[in-house]
């Protein structure tokens, strides 16, 4: 089947637009705060206080250990993946992008 869109552009070259590190990582850090004791359980990992998590937002740094944090935990990681619409496949390209020698 072939559709068009009214200025004629076929929409089969229609993409979505490809993740990237900051949407992931937001994604992550929206999964933790849906559950406290997993947000918990990432700050002691990671060595955050709350008043520091929040000053870390956005940072490349947080960004980097939220993503691997996830893919760490591959439970972790495929929940957020059903919950976000994301493939796992997406997720770990993302995750190679920061860890190009693994």
């Amino acid at each position: 089947m072939h559709y068009e869109t009214t200025n004629g552009a076929d929409l089969r070259s229609v993409h979505k637009p490809s993740l990237n590190v900051a949407a992931l990582a937001e994604l992550c850090l929206g999964q933790l705060a849906e559950n406290p004791e997993q947000l918990s359980d990432f700050m002691g990992f990671a060595g955050y206080s709350p008043a520091g998590l929040r000053s870390a937002i956005g940072s490349q740094q947080l960004q980097a250990g939220l993503i691997d944090y996830f893919a760490a935990n591959e439970p972790l990681m495929l929940a957020l993946c059903a919950n976000g619409g994301v493939s796992p496949e997406a997720f770990m390209r993302v995750w190679h992008q920061l860890n190009p020698s693994e």
